[in-house]
């Protein structure tokens, strides 16, 4: 029988409802890869970045680091925001114009602008701004101790053989000689005025200034004068050294080689009772009336009768308002006893002129002043009778001084615009002073000012092409600066803390022209931004076609002393400072300093007849300030401070090595000094080597911001960023490292160690003042003292680049 049999099929037996399937699957799909997405970025920001970024920082900015974030400054950094650099270049070069340049010096020099008496100028001065573009400008007031002119008197008085019974002092009463034992004629009265010039109209006005001092004190003395050559410190050592009397004379001296303040100061000091001042033309060069060169306005030489203005203020003990140093002169602030900063003795400026009759009633009188040392050499009034005898005067010759002057507390008025950029906390800041002594002013400091408004007229065509500075700008047209260098020094004082958190530099123009010759002083950290400046400008000058102001310029940049205002920025606040201009030479026209032939017409004819030195003035200062406020990576060349450090405390070597042997010009500047240097030498070494590295880094910056970085690394630009943020903002702050708190001995306004006005120059720059200066007075525990000091704040500054 056959087998048929089938094994059964197997099924599957339900025994539970089929489970759904999940309804979400796509968003459960896309939240797994999202949170995958999210994890590898994490990892790759905190594992995969290269760890060159300080940590703290990237801690702080880890947001940053987001494909969607934007901490740029601005959406094109880092080129330029609305307009490519080398376009605001072009812009900056081109606007700069000749008629509008003579058109502002021809306003600002048309009639007086006095100190604290030039406010319709600075309301102009703010319109202009205001309508060249610069809408955020105002008008910022302190309120300033000054003095203004009353009346002045200077007579030379001759004792004649008439007898009387009165036993009174021989002195002045509104022109009279009052009668004493014997009777004392008037043997020469100074005009005290310079001559009005139908050439020139300014020098004619009904308002015309006075001939006086700023700060000079109130008095009327009668007594002997003594030839003091240039009144310097080392001219009163000689005399002392040759025994000439002077406690109760009053001093002749000539203007120059220091502040003339510091004149008065010395000869207060020394017992004497007053001081006359004038400008030698033996120190006009070849340009003289004695060599045959007409004088103004004919010709180039010294017009006689001008006179030289100008301040009597301490200006090497302390800046600005001297009733309030180191605090803004605002009203209801206490005022301090301003004594120890202006003169306690009166003092007035005259003309060689004037100055003739003086000079040779000294003639057999005293030692020639060629028997002195080689500083005594010289003068240019030989031709004209003048032996430069040093005196006292005979018993027969009194000098009567009489100098009356007000002092009030009144307004004066800076002009402040400014083009906020998009970094808020770096700043540079531009400046010139607008107020002058005279009517004019056409060289100082209006060349400047003129140069200013077409340098504000050049940024504000930029702003109408789109343009938007990455760092703010700041313009500034000071009042008071002749006085005293009172407007900045103020608004320092008032801003010091917003200046010391964002101030990138200075940049200022006094005497913008009056020759062709450029000049400049500056923080070493400067020298490179100016030398490219100077490179980017054809000089007016050429004797090859093509030629720039670099070419031509011997390339000489001076140390930061004093004089303008850039004096409370580098040496009270510890911004880097810049001040340049057109200088004359030896073979120029003479410029009339501080005197009404300062004036629109010797501009126009004599210092710059096209005002093409004007123009490149207003050209190099743009394009320097440009390149300081929009270039990604400041331009500071740091190693170039440390190279000058070394080369001032070599200096001080040398002053230490001389002071000790006696003999000037020692050729062992390694030996036989009291005190050791070691120390400092090494600290500033170790600057030297930190700078190297930290400006070979900033290039390093500088050369990757030109690589073109791929979207899918966006990173890198990021990182690059904050590395560059960090490299300027120790830029920013160096220069902050060399202040020392205290101030310089007996000058505590003064807080930089490496710069400050010479004690008994005041316009030169000291360098390691507080050193110099205990080396001079052979107080050897003293210096040892600030080359501590010194190096500690060397050592800082290196810190401060890790």
């Amino acid at each position: 029988m056959a087998n048929d049999e089938q094994a059964p099929l197997l099924q599957t037996v339900r025994i539970a409802p089929p489970r759904q399937r999940y309804p979400h699957t796509t968003l459960r799909r896309f939240c797994t890869i999202a949170l995958s997405t999210c994890l590898i970025i994490a990892v790759v920001l905190f594992l995969l970045l290269p760890f060159g970024i300080d940590p703290s920082v990237l801690l702080s900015y880890e947001h940053s680091y987001l494909p969607w974030s934007n901490p740029y400054p601005h959406k094109t950094w880092p080129q330029s925001e609305g307009l490519p650099y080398h376009e605001l270049q072009q812009v900056l070069s081109s606007t700069p114009d000749e008629a509008k340049v003579r058109e502002w010096s021809q306003y600002y020099t048309s009639g007086p602008h006095l100190a604290g008496a030039n406010l319709s100028q600075a309301v102009w001065t703010r319109e202009r701004w205001q309508e060249f573009g610069i809408a955020d400008t105002n008008i910022v007031t302190y309120d300033v101790f000054v003095n203004y002119p009353l009346g002045h008197r200077l007579a030379l008085l001759e004792k004649t053989n008439k007898s009387h019974s009165d036993d009174s002092v021989p002195s002045l009463d509104e022109g009279r000689v009052i009668p004493g034992k014997e009777s004392w004629d008037v043997k020469f009265e100074a005009s005290l005025e310079e001559d009005v010039l139908e050439e020139d109209k300014t020098s004619g006005l009904k308002d015309r200034i006075p001939t006086f001092h700023g700060y000079s004190a109130n008095g009327n003395v009668t007594a002997p004068y003594v030839y003091v050559n240039y009144g310097t410190y080392w001219d009163f050592e000689d005399l002392r050294e040759r025994n000439v009397s002077l406690g109760g004379k009053i001093a002749l001296a000539k203007y120059g080689r220091i502040f003339r303040g510091l004149k008065v100061k010395r000869a207060q000091e020394l017992g004497m009772v007053g001081v006359v001042m004038y400008s030698d033309p033996g120190d006009d060069g070849d340009v003289t009336d004695e060599n045959g060169f007409e004088p103004y306005p004919k010709g180039p030489a010294r017009e006689p009768s001008s006179v030289q203005r100008g301040s009597v203020q301490f200006l090497s003990i302390a800046p600005g308002d001297p009733t309030t140093i180191g605090y803004p002169s605002k009203p209801g602030v206490p005022r301090q006893n301003p004594n120890g900063s202006i003169p306690l003795i009166p003092s007035l400026p005259i003309s060689y002129t004037d100055a003739i009759p003086l000079l040779k009633a000294l003639n057999g009188h005293g030692v020639p002043a060629s028997s002195l040392n080689g500083w005594w050499q010289g003068g240019g009034l030989g031709y004209k009778g003048v032996e430069y005898n040093i005196g006292p005067s005979p018993d027969n010759l009194l000098l009567n001084l009489a100098n009356q002057q007000e002092y009030v507390t009144t307004p004066m008025w800076n002009v402040v615009g400014i083009i906020n950029g998009t970094l808020a906390d770096e700043v540079v800041v531009l400046g010139n002073h607008r107020d002058a002594w005279i009517a004019g002013g056409a060289g100082d400091p209006n060349s400047g000012s003129a140069a200013l408004n077409e340098v504000t007229r050049s940024f504000g065509a930029a702003l109408k092409e789109g343009w938007k500075p990455l760092r703010t700008i700041v313009f500034c047209s000071w009042d008071g600066e002749e006085y005293g260098l009172i407007g900045s020094t103020e608004w320092v004082e008032e801003y010091l803390p917003w200046l010391a958190n964002s101030a990138v530099a200075y940049l200022n123009v006094d005497v913008g022209t009056r020759g062709p010759n450029l000049r400049a002083a500056a923080s070493p950290l400067l020298n490179k931004a100016l030398s490219e400046a100077t490179s980017l400008v054809q000089s007016p000058n050429q004797t090859i076609k093509g030629q720039t102001i670099r070419d031509l310029w011997d390339g000489h940049i001076r140390p930061m002393g004093s004089g303008s205002d850039f004096t409370a920025f580098q040496d009270f606040a510890g911004v880097p400072s810049l001040d340049m201009g057109f200088d004359g030479d030896k073979g120029s026209p003479i410029y009339h300093y501080h005197s009404n032939y300062d004036s629109f017409n010797w501009m126009n004819k004599f210092g710059d007849p096209n005002f093409h030195y004007h123009i490149a003035m207003a050209k190099m200062w743009a394009l320097l300030a440009a390149n300081l406020a929009e270039t990604p990576v400041v331009n500071f060349a740091l190693s170039s401070y440390a190279q000058a450090l070394g080369s001032y405390l070599k200096s001080a070597k040398r002053k230490a090595n001389d002071t000790v042997s006696g003999e000037a010009g020692a050729q062992d500047v390694n030996a036989g000094y009291p005190i050791s240097f070691q120390n400092l030498d090494d600290a500033i070494q170790r600057l030297h080597n930190a700078t190297t590295e930290f400006d070979l880094y900033a290039s390093s910056l500088v050369a990757r911001l030109q690589e073109d970085v791929p979207w899918w690394q966006w990173w890198k630009k990021v990182q690059l960023f904050f590395e560059v943020r960090s490299v300027n903002g120790k830029f920013k702050y160096f220069e902050r490292q060399f202040l020392y708190q205290p101030g310089l001995d007996g000058r505590s306004f003064y807080k930089h160690v490496i710069f400050a006005p010479g004690l008994w120059t005041g316009y030169a720059g000291a360098t390691m003042p507080g050193l110099v200066e205990a080396i001079d007075a052979r107080n050897w525990t003293n210096a040892e003292r600030w080359a501590g000091i010194i190096e500690r704040q060397v050592d800082q500054a290196t810190q401060s680049l890790a």
